[in-house]
């Protein structure tokens, strides 16, 4: 098996994607890897826009990257001070076929993202991000149950 060169790591910040963000940190490396910190946060819907002041909705969503940028930083900085080539990456729309789309556009090898590990009912309501990836990615999709 080739070693992978494009690491992107997915995280909603929760506890459940530490543990995925500590692997694609060793993962990235051992290979040299650059390594792709991806957030995937939703914009306001249009019904949304409509009922706010021109401008406003743009200023929300600004403010909404804005945060995730914040967030991602740390994580970046911690992957460069391991050795790693990071990066982050802000996307937008509904998480999973953003990072389905951003591994494609960044010709991603692997994507790593931890799982929640929710089942049954709680599962069928809630849908996993994590299989959508899994049954719609082009490249291989390492899961990391949290604990």
């Amino acid at each position: 098996m080739k070693p992978f060169k494009r690491i992107l790591v997915a995280t909603d910040f929760s506890e459940a994607s530490a543990p995925a963000l500590k692997e694609a940190v060793e993962m990235a490396q051992d290979a040299g890897a650059v390594l792709m910190i991806a957030h995937a946060y939703q914009t306001p819907n249009t019904a949304q826009a409509d009922a706010v002041a021109p401008g406003v909705y743009e200023e929300w969503d600004r403010n909404l990257r804005a945060a995730v940028e914040t967030k991602l930083q740390p994580m970046v900085e911690n992957a460069k001070s391991a050795g790693v080539n990071a990066r982050p990456l802000v996307l937008s729309g509904a998480p999973y076929e953003a990072i389905t789309d951003a591994a494609k556009d960044q010709r991603a090898d692997l994507v790593i993202m931890g799982t929640h590990g929710r089942k049954g009912v709680s599962r069928f309501f809630l849908g996993s991000v994590a299989s959508r990836v899994i049954s719609t990615a082009e490249c291989p999709v390492m899961t990391i149950r949290s604990s």
